[in-house]
């Protein structure tokens, strides 16, 4: 069964910065893709980025030129570093790993969410 576990968030001032960390339990060069995605308060989730297991990465274009999503293949981690962070980038944060289909039943794999609020 893949697993992800996210961790790193927490309470910073605005124009600060975080770096969130997603640790899987299998190669993350095995998985289609992993991507971090987030909810705010009466929105709906939406994607921050994403990376594919070639290394092809995609921004949500409130985030692009902000944040930056790396991977450690040693590590089977995946890491979204936040800079310049913006009272509006407050939400829980989660990753998302996709599961190729001839592994079995299993499509995905949604992390527990790790809280990020940035303070005006």
């Amino acid at each position: 069964q893949v697993h992800v576990v996210e961790s790193g968030g927490g309470l910073v001032q605005a124009g600060g910065s975080l770096r969130l960390s997603c640790a899987a339990s299998v190669s993350i060069l095995s998985l289609n893709a992993m991507g971090w995605y987030r909810q705010a308060p009466g929105k709906q989730r939406e994607l921050v980025a994403r990376i594919t297991s070639a290394g092809s990465t995609n921004y949500g274009d409130s985030v692009k030129d902000r944040f930056t999503i790396s991977r450690d293949n040693a590590k089977n981690t995946v890491y979204l570093q936040m800079n310049s962070l913006k009272p509006e980038d407050t939400a829980v944060y989660y990753c998302h790993a996709v599961v190729p289909a001839g592994w079995g039943p299993q499509r995905d794999s949604w992390g527990q969410g790790t809280q990020v609020t940035v303070s005006s």
